[in-house]
């Protein structure tokens, strides 16, 4: 699966949210303070990812209607499998430790991943 880049990942984020077939103007509106794109460079990224295999483009009318042809899920399970591999050789202790030690997670994380752990094996 192809990476996307940060503007096109803020997109994507935008039409999965939207959980319905959405218009360039309303992901324009959608990223207005966080980017303020003119609606030509939107239309732009939403075409690369058209190209990529990331949207559909459908012609209504005079409106072009894009929805998702991968799942956030999906995107997400693919994107963190290869930062687990590329930077931690698999290794999923290895990624909770350089958390850890980065205090991008503490106790009540830890907490967290303890309850959904628990929450997989049925306890």
């Amino acid at each position: 699966m192809k990476k996307l880049g940060d503007a096109e990942l803020e997109i994507m984020l935008t039409v999965w949210a939207a959980r319905e077939p959405v218009t360039s103007g309303f992901v324009s509106d959608a990223l207005k303070g966080r980017r303020d794109w003119a609606l030509p460079a939107v239309v732009t990224s939403l075409n690369r990812l058209t190209e990529k295999g990331f949207l559909r483009c459908e012609k209504q009318g005079r409106v072009n209607l894009y929805s998702p042809l991968i799942s956030e899920r999906d995107y997400k399970a693919a994107e963190s499998r290869g930062i687990l591999t590329r930077l931690f050789g698999g290794s999923v202790s290895g990624l909770a430790a350089a958390l850890y030690d980065g205090k991008a997670m503490g106790e009540k994380e830890i907490g967290e991943l303890r309850a959904f752990l628990d929450e997989l094996e049925g306890k």
